[in-house]
């Protein structure tokens, strides 16, 4: 951070407050922002992050949200005493669904409505359009209708809508959270070309970090009450605040945990790593010393104290076991199914077990969604191509089905039907009709076990993107159905949150739930699935272990898929099996301790080092 730099956004005593909450949002929240910067904003979910964002462009308080006290300056403009149209030109929001912000229906169309209603010149126009498409790649979609896109090619028209504007100021609020791994990486792409033209200062509210550090020249960090708690450079962060981060149960880039836990172990990595690059260089290059004299032959776990007060061991894998193969909970044979003139599902068959878990991957259009939709009734697939438990599922009533089986929506406000958090979760209940006294108390439990308990009351359509999400999946959970469909469970949560959830999932399925989860998050696949299903362009392209896909780089690539970051790491260090963080940690600490034997021998009569077991 270079003091010579200019502030551009000043930011004292902020506190917002929305309608109908009691808690603020942001509660004295004082921060400046120097012109060209790049800083990513950190924080647990409800901690402010996008009501923070939504303050630089006047939505708050013009809009929605309320300043009860301080005031938020850009360019040294006061957003309280400027209209929303004058400080978009200065400041553009890019928001998790792009589709929220489309207008229009071709991508040149998109991008000339701002203009439009700026009443700029059309030879201006036609310059700002050409120049915004050309940065973000998509020159040759220009005349393309915006629902033929794909999720990427949508988040970067989205952008493209906001750089004709030329703003000083970006701000991308979890832009790739609909996205496969790679559209992922091609948003940040883009944003290396945007922060490589050096005009614009950047905001990341992000939680896929492993491949956007090399970006970030600064991480502010937010705490439970909206207020700053951290701030600095990134390396200086997570080497000395990594279990600071952890309480707050934000995520963190996966080779500074590596790293962490290689310290724990009297090792340590120099210069600290922050992407995957810098791990391999430092591990490749046997720039591993020891760093005291702790003993490297305990456990390997990696613990951090969460929000409920509790240590628990991090990152540590479950422990798989092969379902029942004799009996299946979904069977899908031969389903084709056609939209709009276009081939959606093409002769689909898989057999699902009956308490399996099994992650539903591949591109976004692939046809994840509506394979999902075509297993709970929303779509009836032909008589004879879907079985329920044994039955055909066009002969199960929409009443009996939904005792069956439970689906969590993508998008979490689509379910939403009620006006107070505690309804929408007690609602299938009463609908199930037990007693009022056992609909209160397991609506109670799951709002304690969700952390959304302080919510009840509030209107759900006024949640964080993560709030929403788990109250989505508690009201799904509330009725107890023996097999549950989630898509995309996980996408805007925290660490600890999207690490709870998939605790519950796992716990469900040992108790023989059948658990299908559709995500894009191939940790979480590699982690907890026992299977895996690739879809592409329709077409089931593998069914399997996860350890198995792993192995086959030329199907990951035709899927938009990626290997999980320490499987990035361990590929490169030339190991090929899908390890854990303690497992890559315990390879870690042997081999280098095979190469420094005997420096180590002669300096303290260690002639080896031996890992741990990892973490069960």
């Amino acid at each position: 951070m270079s003091e010579t730099r200019t502030t551009l956004i000043e930011i004292e005593d902020l506190t917002v407050k929305y309608p109908g909450r009691r808690m603020s949002a942001l509660e004295h929240l004082q921060l400046q922002l120097r012109a060209g910067e790049t800083v990513l904003l950190l924080g647990p979910s409800g901690s402010g992050k996008s009501t923070l964002a939504l303050t630089l462009n006047g939505l708050i308080p013009h809009s929605i949200g309320k300043l009860q006290s301080g005031h938020v300056r850009v360019a040294g403009l006061d957003t309280r005493q400027t209209t929303v149209a004058t400080l978009a030109q200065r400041v553009g929001i890019l928001f998790q669904d792009p589709e929220a912000q489309f207008v229009m229906f071709t991508v040149e169309d998109e991008i000339a409505f701002g203009l439009e209603n700026l009443c700029f010149s059309p030879d201006e126009m036609e310059r700002r359009i050409s120049d915004s498409l050309r940065l973000v790649g998509l020159t040759e979609l220009r005349y393309r209708r915006v629902e033929q896109l794909s999720g990427g090619e949508k988040q970067r028209v989205a952008l493209a809508a906001l750089l004709a504007l030329e703003p000083e100021i970006l701000v991308f609020d979890e832009p790739t959270a609909n996205l496969d791994p790679q559209g992922t990486r091609e948003v940040f792409d883009l944003l290396r070309r945007c922060k490589e033209t050096g005009r614009y200062t950047i905001v990341l509210i992000e939680h896929r970090l492993d491949e956007l550090m090399d970006l970030v020249e600064r991480m502010v960090v937010l705490g439970k009450r909206g207020e700053v708690v951290i701030d600095g450079r990134p390396r200086e962060v997570l080497r000395a605040h990594l279990s600071t981060l952890q309480g707050l149960g934000v995520w963190v880039p996966q080779v500074a945990r590596l790293a962490h836990v290689l310290q724990q172990h009297g090792w340590s990595l120099e210069p600290f790593p922050l992407t995957l690059s810098e791990a391999a260089e430092a591990l490749k290059g046997r720039r591993a010393f020891r760093a005291g004299h702790q003993d490297s032959s305990a456990p390997l776990t990696s613990t951090a104290v969460h929000n409920d007060g509790q240590q628990r061991c991090s990152a540590s894998p479950p422990t798989r076991s092969e379902p029942d193969q004799g009996e299946a909970a979904i069977e899908v044979c031969s389903l084709s199914y056609r939209a709009a003139g276009r081939q959606v599902l093409q002769d689909i068959s898989l057999a699902i077990p009956r308490g399996a878990l099994l992650a539903l991957v591949g591109a976004n259009g692939a046809g994840k969604t509506t394979l999902a939709q075509h297993l709970i009734g929303v779509l009836q697939p032909p008589r004879g191509c879907v079985r329920l438990l044994g039955r055909d599922i066009t002969t199960i009533s929409a009443r009996e089905l939904t005792r069956h089986v439970g689906y969590v929506f993508q998008n979490p406000e689509h379910q939403f039907i009620t006006e107070a958090v505690e309804d929408e979760v007690a609602y299938g209940l009463r609908v199930m009709g037990p007693p009022a006294t056992e609909v209160q108390e397991r609506t109670r439990a799951l709002l304690e076990r969700f952390n959304l308990l302080s919510l009840a009351r509030a209107n759900p359509f006024t949640l964080s993107h993560g709030e929403k999400r788990r109250l989505s999946v508690a009201t799904m959970l509330a009725m107890g159905q023996e097999i549950l469909i989630l898509d995309e469970p996980t996408f805007g949560q925290d660490e600890y949150n999207a690490t709870a959830l998939l605790e519950l999932l796992w716990q469900l399925h040992s108790e023989g739930r059948t658990i299908v989860v559709i995500t894009h998050d191939m940790s979480l696949v590699a982690t907890y699935a026992q299977y895996v299903a690739v879809m592409n362009h329709g077409r089931l392209l593998f069914y399997g272990t996860p350890a198995a896909l792993f192995t086959h780089a030329e199907l990951l690539a035709e899927a938009r898929l990626m290997l999980p970051p320490l499987a990035q790491l361990a590929r490169r260090l030339g190991w090929s099996d899908l390890l854990t963080l303690e497992e890559l940690c315990e390879r870690c600490l042997q081999d280098s301790a095979r190469e420094l034997a005997e420096p180590l021998a002669a300096a303290d009569g260690a002639a080896s080092v031996e890992g741990g077991r990892p973490c069960k």
